[in-house]
């Protein structure tokens, strides 16, 4: 991949197809832009009445790219996936599949930790009290089964953002907007699993027997409160909507530098390396080689300002 791009395609009656290498965006048979496919990570329908052809489909499969389809409350409906995506595939597959249970719940409490750690942060960083998610990172056991994600999630919506707020799917205002970023974060780790080798419906925790991307519900997990961090800056500056600017905020997300062990990366090679950890971890069968980002400091999460203009 080149640049990494997200593509939304938000207006109603256009037309996706591919040309010499570009993926071409049409309007009443007249060309009214295009984007080089290597350049792709994914593309996010949100209008109506939006046509592609087959060879398109087929451009960004190849590439390792995915197509997002999303309903009127910007929540995706349906994903587009590569069914090649990783010289080791059908061994990695197995061994998802065939994860014991101990394994599986020692992942999850990983999972669940490092997501409560990033609101802590979060939380830090706009000056709100957040001692009480320190006392929670240590209460979650194996598997979650005191379900402390539930827990943090009551305490963390109304400090960040405020007392009469209510996290709803169905909602709009900051609800939709919140859906948005996690939809571009969503489909950043589905492809990330797909390129790891492993199969996106077969979860760690999410089994919704509807969902066939469960996978990537577990390891978007700790890149929520990323999206909800850019929301309030979003809000800050005046947007309320998913208006052109929240989505090139959101898209810009996926390129966001982060720390890491081995130094600064961005959020899409944090999600490759969780994604190719979780691999490893299935082969090997210890939950402790499972990577996922550690919480940013105030000054990263202040930098988020910079996407918004």
């Amino acid at each position: 991949m080149g640049l990494e791009r997200i593509v939304d395609i938000a207006t109603d009656g256009r037309h996706l197809s591919a040309h010499r290498g570009f993926m071409v965006v049409s309007e009443d048979r007249q060309e009214v832009g295009r984007i080089p496919l290597d350049d792709v990570a994914a593309v996010i329908v949100h209008a109506h009445g939006v046509t592609w052809t087959t060879s398109v489909l087929v451009a960004l499969a190849e590439r390792g790219a995915i197509m997002v389809v999303c309903g009127s409350n910007h929540a995706p409906v349906a994903l587009c996936l590569p069914i090649d995506g990783h010289h080791a595939q059908n061994a990695r597959f197995r061994a998802q599949w065939e994860a014991g249970r101990p394994l599986v719940k020692q992942l999850w409490r990983r999972v669940v930790v490092a997501k409560i750690d990033w609101q802590r942060a979060v939380l830090v960083a706009h000056d709100k009290p957040a001692d009480a998610f320190d006392l929670l990172i240590r209460k979650v056991t194996s598997g979650d089964a005191g379900n402390v994600e539930a827990q943090a999630a009551r305490r963390y919506w109304p400090l960040l953002m405020g007392e009469d707020f209510r996290r709803d799917r169905e909602a709009a205002d900051a609800n939709a907007m919140l859906n948005y970023g996690y939809t571009v974060m969503r489909s950043l780790c589905a492809r990330a699993a797909v390129a790891a080798g492993l199969h996106p419906s077969i979860g760690i925790h999410h089994a919704n027997r509807g969902n066939a991307f469960t996978l990537a519900d577990d390891l978007v997990e700790p890149f929520r409160p990323l999206v909800d961090a850019l929301t309030l800056r979003l809000l800050d500056k005046g947007v309320v909507s998913v208006d052109p600017v929240a989505k090139r905020a959101y898209a810009s997300l996926i390129a966001f530098d982060l720390p890491g062990a081995g130094g600064t990366t961005t959020v899409t090679m944090a999600a490759t390396r969780a994604a190719q950890s979780l691999a490893n971890a299935f082969t090997v069968g210890r939950a402790d080689v499972l990577e996922l980002p550690p919480p940013p400091l105030p000054a990263a999460v202040a930098d988020l300002g910079r996407l918004v203009p």
